[in-house]
């Protein structure tokens, strides 16, 4: 149920061949919650329809949504899938490594998120998962096709076997949850002068980055907008003193 459950993230896909392709994949691995955001192609076009042959009921429940934070809505963890390698502290994971960790609480919803044909993920789009995959590709052509990169890691998903007692939940905080800790950070951090505009969304970059890799818990989070807020009451009450 967890896989059957697990969002297959496509930002901005182009390519209604693919899409059908993706579509059947999913379906003979056992996934079937496909999540399209702005895509630039007709799912239902009938390129697409007939790629898909026998997993046209996946083209046809795809949920289209117009931007990658509300794909993810509600979920709780989320890998993103990246060729390039990034200047950041975060790894680079191989697929039969990272992807278990999205199924491990089958009550946590949970996303793996795949970028554009021609470009990938921006980083701006990275910034909303907590791990990132690499496919470990030839040197000699390193580029993969996009209904090949999800067939790859659909493959490796539908080889993990479902642990026989689920670990217990550490109730993870949803990415929604996250999302209003860094609005409320940013806007604390922009008063006092830490951040500037111009410099903000680079410098919030790095706390997303650091948060993410934490994978806090709801309680955390809540602990740490108490935090913010009783900064901002001092900061209000020194100003009518």
């Amino acid at each position: 149920m967890a896989l059957a459950d697990l969002r297959i993230v496509l930002v901005e896909p182009a390519g209604p061949l693919n899409l059908g392709s993706i579509a059947r994949v999913m379906k003979n691995f056992g996934l079937h919650n496909l999540v399209l955001v702005n895509p630039q192609c007709k799912p239902l076009s009938a390129e697409a329809m007939k790629m898909a042959v026998h997993a046209k009921d996946i083209l046809e429940s795809a949920v289209l949504v117009p931007t990658l934070s509300a794909a993810l809505h509600g979920c709780v963890r989320a890998i993103a899938t990246t060729a390039r390698v990034r200047d950041w502290d975060t790894p680079l994971e191989n697929p039969r490594s990272a992807l278990p960790w999205l199924l491990e609480s089958p009550q946590e919803p949970a996303a793996l998120i795949f970028g554009r044909e021609d470009r990938g993920l921006s980083n701006e789009e990275l910034n909303y998962a907590q791990r990132f995959v690499r496919i470990p590709t030839s040197d000699n052509y390193s580029s993969l096709n996009l209904a090949s990169a999800v067939g790859i890691c659909c493959y490796e998903l539908g080889q993990i076997a479902p642990p026989t007692t689920p670990p217990p939940s550490l109730e993870l905080a949803s990415l929604d949850l996250l999302e209003n800790y860094y609005q409320q950070l940013e806007s604390l951090l922009l008063d006092i002068g830490y951040l500037y505009p111009h410099t903000a969304a680079s410098r919030m970059a790095k706390f997303r980055q650091l948060y993410n890799r934490a994978h806090l818990q709801t309680k955390e989070v809540s602990m740490l907008r108490g935090i913010l807020r009783q900064i901002e009451w001092v900061i209000k009450t020194k100003k009518h003193e």
